[in-house]
């Protein structure tokens, strides 16, 4: 007897009916093909085709229920996520893949293609391919909101300094220009003696306290009105106001110190010229170059006042000087540190012809205080070189909150950022397209004229449309 060998490719998969259309299919538990199937069952029947989206065209961010509202871009993973979470009934199905249909940005649309599949009767596995169409809805947010409100703010910052200049505030705004500090502003409003910065929330009014408590020295108060309040709900409604100080003190001004300070600060003398101001005072003794810094909690705890201002300066025409060496100079176990950028030497304030009214300067002995104090050189005419400047700086946007350009406050601040180079490393200097940059020294009318150099100036940016100017 002879078997015969079957093999295994012979062997027929055993083939069915549909019993809807009569198809022959592979077996399967509803017993139907996959056209039946799917119509007769609809696996995303409880997932909305078309879905509304909130977006604020003013900050450009889309609306994340239930009210937070996030920057996203088109066609990007934070809007798909976004997109996803709006959708109901997702969660009864597993999503295998997602993706943005192409679609006109300005239609006003976004349509994503979803693959999901799903069991179904009998133990049938069904997969299905769709598309939802999102229609975006403009809303205008909260903060939005707030901010077209001209009169709305939560919280105020305000600025002050009583001093007789304001070449602190015009530092002040540049700092504030180059590190970006007033984006959160809702509104700037100068007023008598100082600056209000209005902000929608405390944390970004505290933030801008931090920043001006940094650079200058200040002190600062806080304070909060309530304004309503839900008992039900527990929810508190308040203004919050910081009151900042500057010390009124500011550059190229003599100061008397108290006897008690004086002693903290190495023996330095009572009669002490600002020859800088950062986040703490610099101090240099016009007798002896000894050098000290007064922070502001210094200040605060042993107050004074400047009794001759930058105003008060007259214009000395030095003949001789006669310099004092370091063997000649008074020194004493003790002593605080000495300047050696400073020549000590006999020689403006008019201290002896100034009328001074002063407690601490009082009591002080007629024979120790110097008659003349020298400040800094005068270079030249003040009017040509202002002609001569080929530079600028940027001013805050509106022209309502900017200081006044044609005080001489503003024009003795732009001298001084020509003579101190450490002064002006703080700040951004942009080149004026409206004034010819001289290539070398000689084209210059005084070399030694103290002037800001090219390598230090910034390039403005300038749009223009060349098509639409055409």
């Amino acid at each position: 007897m002879e078997y015969i060998d079957v093999q295994e490719d012979a062997v027929q998969e055993k083939r069915i009916l549909c019993c809807e259309c009569g198809t022959v299919i592979a077996p399967n538990p509803s017993n139907m093909c996959v056209g039946c199937l799917r119509s007769h069952v609809d696996i995303t029947d409880g997932i909305p085709k078309q879905v509304a989206l909130y977006f604020c065209r003013g900050c450009e961010r889309y609306l994340n229920p239930p009210a937070e509202w996030v920057p996203c871009a088109l066609e990007s993973r934070e809007l798909l996520t976004l997109c996803l979470k709006k959708l109901k009934g997702l969660n009864r199905v597993k999503l295998i893949d997602a993706g943005f249909v192409w679609t006109e940005p300005h239609s006003k649309r976004i349509k994503i293609k979803l693959t999901v599949h799903a069991e179904v009767s009998g133990g049938a596995v069904l997969q299905q391919v769709f598309v939802v169409d999102y229609l975006i809805n403009h809303h205008m947010c909260d903060d939005c909101h707030r901010s077209e409100a001209q009169d709305f703010w939560r919280a105020l910052v305000q600025v002050r300094q009583k001093a007789e200049n304001k070449k602190t505030f015009y530092y002040l705004e540049q700092l504030i220009l180059k590190h970006k500090a007033h984006e959160n502003t809702l509104g700037i409003k100068p007023i008598y003696e100082g600056l209000d910065f209005f902000y929608a929330t405390e944390a970004h009014a505290r933030k801008m306290v931090d920043f001006i408590t940094t650079v200058l020295p200040c002190r600062y108060q806080h304070s909060k009105k309530l304004i309503s309040h839900d008992i039900h709900s527990n929810i508190y409604n308040y203004k919050f106001t910081y009151c900042i100080e500057i010390v009124p003190i500011s550059k190229d001004s003599i100061v008397c110190l108290p006897k008690k300070l004086t002693q903290q600060l190495g023996g330095i003398s009572p009669v002490c010229l600002v020859y800088r101001v950062t986040n703490s005072l610099h101090l240099i003794d016009p007798s002896s170059a000894q050098i000290t810094e007064v922070n502001s909690t210094t200040f605060w705890r042993y107050p004074f006042n400047s009794i001759c201002n930058p105003k008060q300066l007259v214009e000395y025409v030095v003949m001789d000087i006669e310099p004092i060496t370091d063997k000649n100079r008074k020194s004493f176990p003790g002593q605080g540190a000495v300047s050696t950028k400073h020549i000590l030497a006999d020689v403006c304030y008019n201290v002896e012809d100034s009328n001074i009214n002063d407690s601490s300067f009082d009591k002080l002995d007629r024979h120790t205080v110097p008659d003349v104090i020298l400040v800094k050189k005068q270079y030249g005419d003040r009017s040509v070189r202002r002609r001569m400047r080929n530079w600028k700086l940027k001013h805050l946007a509106e022209e309502s909150t900017a200081f006044n350009q044609d005080a001489n406050d503003y024009n003795e601040f732009l001298d001084e950022l020509e003579e101190d180079p450490t002064l002006r490393q703080n700040i951004n200097i942009f080149k004026d397209a409206t004034k010819q940059i001289p290539i070398d020294d000689n084209e210059m009318n005084d070399p030694s004229m103290p002037h800001i150099t090219l390598a230090e100036m910034l390039d403005d940016l300038q749009i223009e449309d060349v098509e639409m100017a055409e």
